[in-house]
């Protein structure tokens, strides 16, 4: 049965999935919402015909799984009775030439550890999103993989009739295989191979180096903070959401929607939780991604979510071609989100933008221009902070004044009170702090349920939702306020089984939630420190991490029931929430050395 135990591997360009089996099943090309050459994640089969690049053993009994220590380069390792052998996959990134270095090419490398492995090379993409299969030339050391719009080469030492007819052969040495552009290589295979691998280890070492961990649950970290990196598309600076689409939020529940794209409230949660780790160059790529968003608008609506090159039509279709993981489709390309307005968009807008306005390490120095161009989203966030939208769950079928919205809309005006006066702007400060106290008001009035001595999910509502959690997060409230307390304590009893937690208890258009979606576990936790229940949540954040895959990694949702992994992978705001819990809740250096 098809699990979410998967590797991932990338550049900041592409990125691709591996399975326990060393199996190629998910790769989107050429970037990470371009056509899915590699599949078979959701093709329905356990062992499907196409859609994969996999190095088969014989007599496979088991396997083993890791990454390079503080690298994304991926180790698999199969044993069988006639030998073990051990795949090494990367994806190369490194600086070369005083630039980044990120091609879009897989790297496998083959080695025997063990006895006599016989093994098949089979590499069977498609193309047109499973429509195409592809024409096949070969050359003396290489197969070209033909499709309409891309043709993939792949260069290898091992014999090119094997790979063609996908023999079983004897691995008596290493083999190196480049699958890439349809270009010839400027040198042997094995010597690129090997310098692409070191090269791109190196590269992680060093980034991880730089990185300001906490002192508990660094391996975690580590694992959150690369996977974040591997989910941010350098060219533009957008960051996805997960690399997959279509992953079910919970069993046959219909739930299946496309994540390889940009939404502005994830990456505001990725920019902060790198941040808080010490590495600012997402933010600064971020900073210029959002800054073209907010031109494009020209003060007008601003969709919450985009194209990884800022596109606006994401327009949704069903793939009828493909089952869907574990044949639970239906499987689509791209999201209807694009058409929603959902007013937390324009507090994320200048959260994600606010530090690069008081952070000394930044190299480019925002101006008051800048400043203005974000004034624009305030405008829209000032008008809009009291009227109804899909809110940040992307409800399809209604519209309610969302308190979490609302809550962004504050934040908004709230940090560009903070900006102008920074800038020197006193007018513009005093003008935006004033808003922002206008709305707080609105909030604290509105939001709050005596009935359920809560805060509950809109304005004038009666239910709890998950997301007023973030009150305390983005600073509108202080933690020990009795209201604040008193709804983090009826969210426990409304939506926690366990460590985990749900979005909201009503039903929405697809009936009520049953899977916990990770981030407001994490958002739980959060608070529970904040209020001084700090016991507790190392107890649930201990939990959480128990609930990762073998590679430290998350899913969007876990069943409360089973364990089992959920929604789209890996999804970046669950690997945020380890981040944020670890340093949250971490004993401090000053303690312990």
């Amino acid at each position: 049965m098809s699990t979410l135990n998967l590797g991932a591997i990338g550049n900041c360009s592409f990125s691709a999935l591996i399975d326990p089996k060393g199996r190629m099943i998910w790769c989107c090309l050429p970037r990470f919402d371009g056509d899915p050459v590699f599949n078979a994640l959701l093709a329905g089969d356990e062992d499907p015909d196409e859609g994969h690049f996999s190095i088969v053993l014989e007599d496979l009994a088991e396997t083993e799984q890791h990454y390079e220590p503080n690298t994304a380069v991926l180790v698999t390792r199969l044993h069988g009775a006639s030998g073990s052998l051990e795949i090494v996959d990367t994806a190369p990134r490194f600086f070369w030439r005083d630039r980044i270095f990120r091609p879009q090419t897989l790297v496998r490398r083959v080695r025997p550890i063990a006895g006599t492995p016989r093994i098949s090379i089979r590499m069977r993409p498609t193309f047109a999103y499973g429509t195409v299969r592809p024409q096949k030339t070969r050359g003396s050391n290489h197969v070209r993989y033909v499709g309409p719009d891309l043709t993939l080469r792949l260069s290898t030492d091992a014999p090119i009739d094997y790979v063609l007819d996908e023999t079983f052969f004897n691995l008596s040495s290493p083999v190196d295989i480049i699958v890439g552009p349809d270009e010839t290589l400027d040198g042997s295979v094995a010597n690129i191979a090997r310098d692409f691998e070191e090269r791109t280890a190196s590269y992680w070492h060093n980034w991880v180096s730089s990185l300001a961990l906490p002192f508990e649950w660094q391996e975690a970290v580590i694992r959150a903070a690369i996977t974040l990196k591997l989910c941010t598309y350098e060219p533009t600076g957008a960051i996805i959401a997960a690399m997959t689409t279509s992953i079910p939020e919970a069993p046959d529940s219909g739930r299946n929607w496309d994540y390889r794209f940009c939404w502005v409230r994830d990456a505001f949660f990725v920019v902060r939780a790198l941040n808080s780790l010490g590495t600012v160059q997402t933010m600064e790529n971020y900073f210029r991604y959002l800054m073209d968003l907010v031109a494009d608008t020209d003060g007008g609506h601003l969709q919450p979510v985009f194209g990884i090159g800022r596109e606006r039509q994401l327009t949704e279709t069903i793939l009828d071609n493909f089952a869907g993981y574990r044949g639970m489709g239906p499987v689509r390309y791209g999201n209807q989100a694009f058409e929603h307005y959902q007013h937390d968009v324009y507090g994320n807008v200048i959260l994600g933008a606010a530090q690069i306005f008081f952070d000394r390490r930044i190299q480019m120095k925002p101006t008051v221009t800048d400043f203005r161009l974000l004034e624009t989203a305030g405008e829209q966030a000032y008008a809009v902070y009291n009227t109804p939208d899909a809110g940040m769950w992307e409800l399809r079928s209604r519209s309610r004044v969302h308190t979490s919205s609302s809550l962004m809309c504050w934040a908004a005006c709230d940090r560009l009170a903070h900006i102008a006066s920074r800038l020197g702007e006193a007018a513009r400060a005093t003008q935006w702090r004033e808003r922002a106290d206008e709305i707080k008001a609105c909030i604290l009035a509105e939001a709050w349920s005596e009935k359920r001595k809560a805060f509950v999910e809109s304005f004038g509502g009666d239910t709890l939702d998950a997301s007023v959690l973030l009150m305390t997060e983005v600073g509108f409230i202080d933690p020990r306020d009795p209201r604040f307390v008193s709804t983090v304590d009826q969210l426990e009893k409304a939506l926690a089984t366990g460590p985990y937690m749900l979005r909201y208890e009503a039903a929405d258009d697809f009936g009520k939630p049953e899977v916990s979606f990770n981030i407001c576990a994490f958002w739980r936790l959060d608070a529970l420190a904040r209020i001084g229940r700090h016991d507790e949540a190392r107890e649930i954040f201990e939990a959480l991490l128990k609930t990762r895959n073998p590679l430290g990694m998350l899913s969007e949702d876990t069943h409360p029931v089973t364990g089992e992994m959920w929604g789209n992978y890996p999804q970046t705001y669950s690997m945020v929430g380890i981040i944020n819990g670890a340093r949250r809740l971490s004993k401090p250096w000053e303690t312990v050395v």
